[in-house]
């Protein structure tokens, strides 16, 4: 028979208090490996930061603990199955290999070497990831003890990755292989964050991502403009053009067809949107801007939350140097990003893209256009049980209430809910003043303790709950 809830938060808080030494402790160790994935060098290192989680989770409990190859970096996988055979099964995601650091950066102290300053630990990963895969492992014994169980609520399994800080290239195809093993009814993305310290929110949804290299070709090379200029086309110039066409006067991508099927943007969830405490010169600021643009009838949040995009990321052609050289140039580039939003399917977008400049280059050029691999957009809706239970979950141990935001950039979460064929929920601590790919990175410890808190109150709320909802 289950505690009642007053007695639960205060069994979870007084198990996570007496066992937070040891629990720091055990997450400096980690955090003292330099899983750097991107530099070949660590290559050992993000190997060893697989074996050392591994044994990790076998000491937690977690029966089942196994280290994933790929052809670049190791995944970790780990299993406890719930002595309830018809309980849901929970996926958490999240990464194990970390950004590049070095004290040289302009860090105070050695990246991997975790120094704590206050009620901070600062050390590259402690908040991008491992600190937040980490409170994991306390959450779930402090589910247990808390409930008086000898295994999760739920079957509950774990997916560390080891190239996320790379581009996950070879994460899709490890969750392809190893679907039947991966099999879930909810992922849990642990690889995020909150608004900030004093308004803990949930995230419902990221963005994804389209990108393409448009190359335009003029003469056989760089002519004279005196000479030609006026008679023949100029490759800048209608790079310039294709640019200057991408979006309507009402900053709308101007791409006939990209909106199809975008999900658009509920009365509640703008509603929720403009609850937030969100000061626009500030984030101007940061932004190093001085002005906000973006389509029209739409408010900052939601423009970089809830609307697709297309951004120049690049355009060049012709001579760069100093002084003139007057010149047609032979040739000239443009990059375009588009992040997607839910209802979005990439492979439209690549085709609507390729016919719209198709019909933007003059005759005389010869265009070629080459798209990267895409990330499909995800979203939960706000009435989803599984998303509710996150946020009873974080409301029980934040003691306030949860808002809501989504993510403007783009991730492997996409992946495991279309590969998977399940919802994906975000669950994160930090904070933007955290520092994620900056020197002097940190966690909050207070929060990293909501965050184990909120882990311990999550499974039994999503077996109880989901089981109603079904």
């Amino acid at each position: 028979m289950s505690k009642p809830v007053d007695d639960v938060v205060s069994t979870v808080r007084t198990y996570i208090e007496a066992h937070r030494a040891a629990f720091l402790d055990d997450l400096t160790e980690w955090l003292r490996i330099p899983s750097v994935s991107a530099q070949p060098d660590h290559a050992a290192d993000v190997a060893r930061s697989a074996d050392w989680l591994a044994a990790k989770l076998g000491d937690t409990g977690f029966p089942t603990s196994e280290i994933w190859p790929t052809a670049g970096a190791p995944a970790v996988f780990a299993e406890w199955p719930s002595e309830d055979p018809d309980a849901p099964t929970v996926l958490v995601y999240g990464h194990h290999d970390v950004q590049p650091a070095a004290r040289e950066d302009g860090w105070d102290t050695d990246p991997f070497e975790p120094v704590i300053r206050g009620n901070r630990l600062h050390a590259r990963g402690a908040a991008d990831d491992k600190g937040q895969v980490f409170f994991h492992t306390l959450g779930v014994r402090a589910h247990l003890a808390a409930t008086g169980r000898t295994a999760p609520a739920v079957h509950l399994k774990l997916l560390v990755e080891g190239e996320e800080e790379s581009g996950s290239p070879h994460f899709r195809r490890l969750v392809e292989e190893r679907a039947e093993r991966l099999a879930a009814d909810a992922v849990i993305v642990s690889d995020t964050g909150m608004w900030s310290e004093d308004t803990p929110t949930v995230c419902t949804g990221m963005r994804g991502l389209a990108e393409c290299e448009i190359e335009l070709y003029g003469p056989g090379q760089d002519i004279h403009s005196g000479s030609f200029g006026g008679a023949v086309p100029n490759p800048a110039a209608a790079a310039a053009r294709l640019v200057a066409a991408l979006h309507d006067e009402h900053a709308r991508v101007a791409v006939p067809g990209f909106y199809e099927g975008v999900t658009e943007l509920t009365d509640r969830e703008r509603e929720l949107f403009a609850e937030l405490p969100f000061d626009e010169e500030r984030w101007l600021r940061t932004a190093r801007s001085t002005a906000t643009h973006g389509e029209a009838g739409h408010t900052t949040l939601e423009r970089v939350w809830a609307r697709p995009t297309a951004e120049v990321n690049g355009i060049g052609g012709g001579y760069q140097g100093p002084g003139s050289k007057t010149i047609i140039p032979s040739s000239a580039l443009v990059k375009l990003s588009f992040r997607l939003v839910a209802g979005q399917d990439p492979d439209h977008v690549e085709k609507v893209v390729r016919a719209w400049a198709a019909d933007q280059v003059p005759a005389g050029i010869r265009h070629e256009i080459t798209f990267g691999p895409a990330t499909r957009p995800c979203l939960t809706p706000l009435d989803h049980p599984a998303l509710q239970s996150v946020v009873r979950a974080m409301g029980r141990a934040f003691e306030q209430p949860i808002r809501y935001t989504r993510e403007g950039g783009s991730g492997p979460a996409a992946d495991l809910q279309e590969v998977l064929d399940a919802p994906v929920l975000f669950l994160g601590i930090s904070v933007p003043s955290d520092g994620w790919h900056a020197p002097n990175e940190k966690v909050e410890l207070d929060l990293l303790m909501k965050g184990v808190e909120t882990a311990a109150h999550l499974w039994g709320d999503l077996a109880e709950n989901w089981r109603e909802a079904h």
